[in-house]
């Protein structure tokens, strides 16, 4: 079978929705909760329409909480494929909050989520190429296999520093930092 490459362009989605009251905390903010929750379904959407197959989220690579988001805001979620893999894809997602009376739009989040395509036995499966056809889709697809680099990176050094604990070392780390012992 060929794989036939797919564009960023062909999977992107976005999903608005309006933030009702129940969404929010006691100072009238939405919940980060209902936002993440609202991130997640959209990277399935845009995993989905990229590989054609039932995708599951196995990370979320940090997610900027830049601004509030209102009781009464349309949130708009926009996800794109901006790197895949074998069997994963990485998705961007853009938040942006609407505030029709006042007409101010405010980007409140960015996310990066990986999702996994699994076919019927539950086991991960191949997904289509990602066909970069503009600057944009290049920078994506490069900023990604950085982002990689630097998550790997990352955890094999803090994998190795705990395999190698010393409580000396990490006392004096401390210092200066807000926390009391009492070993």
């Amino acid at each position: 079978m060929i794989e036939t490459a797919r564009s960023p362009k062909e999977s992107q989605t976005t999903i608005t929705e309006l933030m009702i009251p129940s969404y929010a905390n006691f100072g009238g903010k939405i919940h980060g909760g209902i936002l993440l929750s609202l991130m997640d379904k959209v990277a399935y959407a845009c995993a989905t329409k990229h590989s054609g197959m039932y995708c599951v989220t196995v990370s979320v690579d940090t997610v900027d909480f830049l601004q509030p988001v209102e009781v009464g805001d349309l949130v708009s979620l926009m996800a794109s494929v901006n790197y895949v893999g074998n069997s994963s894809m990485i998705i961007g997602i853009k938040v942006i909050a609407e505030n029709v009376k006042q007409r101010e739009v405010k980007h409140t989040n960015t996310s990066y989520f990986t999702m996994v395509a699994k076919g019927e036995d539950d086991r991960p499966v191949k997904v289509p190429p990602l066909k970069l056809e503009t600057g944009e889709d290049i920078r994506r697809f490069a900023e990604a296999i950085k982002r990689k680099e630097l998550t790997s990176t990352y955890q094999t050094k803090m994998n190795r520093e705990k395999s190698h604990f010393q409580l000396e070392k990490d006392l004096e780390l401390l210092k200066g930092h807000r926390c009391e012992i009492d070993l």
